[in-house]
């Protein structure tokens, strides 16, 4: 059984792509296959470097002709878009600033609502001025709420004063590692390759024309593999720092802890990057002078 409740993911950005070049544009540029998105509908996806690294991790949901884009950092996914507008008809414009986002998660995480979500990932129903998108996580139904910040914050106000527990930073990251689901800034960056944090299996198409990166990425699928592996950590005790290595009885280092959230009864779950060469379930050993044994374990499939 997991907690359910309603979080306010603070400093989450928004940007909306529009204009009649906008669905090509963004088509030629990230890595899933955007044309069988309609109205209502939604993607995981990724814009990429040239060298095939992250430079974003987002969801785009369509909404008529626009393109809406929620990611970490929307002021930097705004201009890294804006670097490749030549010669086509796209507005580009950063919504962070007025725009939030408010994730419902645990096992009535739709029944709490009283809303009827769509089933399918990605997809959402418009509430008023807020769109209720279908957010499940491995293990944990999720909705969540965006739009203008002060309808965010009335309704999150509402689910609040009809009992939905607020889940505070350090529940929700819990929630998050124990789904595997990466956060770019912490566990993930412009080093990352998508195949190191299985960001693969839903947010690129291997199907789909050219987009940039692909070389790398379609390269490591069909006859390579990556160098470090997105693990899950399950520590007994103190919970640690991030950036805690992990090593193995030899000493070397195997890997650094990335997210790290203490359990209700003592311990902590993390995710970490792993050598590729440490094959899960496993034990290493945290350095953080405690010396402790920690086991090593596969992150669950993406919905």
């Amino acid at each position: 059984m997991t907690e359910s409740g309603v979080a306010l993911r603070s400093g989450w950005g928004a940007v909306l792509v529009r204009g009649p070049d906008a669905w090509s544009f963004l088509q030629d540029l990230v890595s899933q296959d955007l044309d069988g998105i309609v109205d209502g509908a939604g993607a995981h996806s990724l814009l990429l470097s040239p060298q095939g690294k992250l430079v974003s991790d987002f969801r785009l949901l369509r909404s008529g002709e626009d393109a809406w884009l929620d990611a970490v950092d929307g002021p930097g996914l705004a201009a890294a878009l804006a670097r490749f507008k030549l010669r086509v008809d796209v507005e580009i414009s950063d919504r962070s600033d007025d725009r939030a986002m408010a994730s419902v998660r645990g096992e009535d995480a739709i029944a709490v609502l009283g809303i009827d979500v769509p089933t399918a990932q990605h997809s959402y129903v418009e509430v008023g001025t807020l769109r209720a998108v279908r957010a499940d996580w491995p293990g944990i139904a999720g909705v969540d709420l965006l739009g203008p910040r002060d309808a965010v914050q009335v309704r999150l106000a509402d689910l609040e004063a009809d009992g939905v527990a607020n889940l505070d930073d350090a529940t929700f990251d819990r929630l998050r590692i124990d789904a595997g689901i990466p956060l770019q800034g912490a566990d993930i960056d412009d080093r990352t390759i998508p195949q190191e944090a299985f960001l693969e299996r839903d947010a690129v198409s291997f199907d789909k024309g050219c987009f940039l990166g692909q070389e790398l990425v379609c390269r490591i699928d069909t006859r390579g593999r990556v160098t470090r592996y997105l693990r899950r950590v399950e520590i007994p005790g103190v919970v640690p720092g991030r950036g805690a290595e992990l090593r193995n009885l030899d000493g070397k280092v195997m890997g650094t802890l990335t997210s790290v959230a203490p359990r209700p009864r003592g311990g902590a779950v993390a995710l970490a990057m792993v050598r590729h060469d440490v094959q899960p379930p496993a034990e290493l050993t945290l350095a953080d002078g405690s010396e402790r044994s920690v086991q090593v374990l596969e992150v669950p499939e993406r919905v």
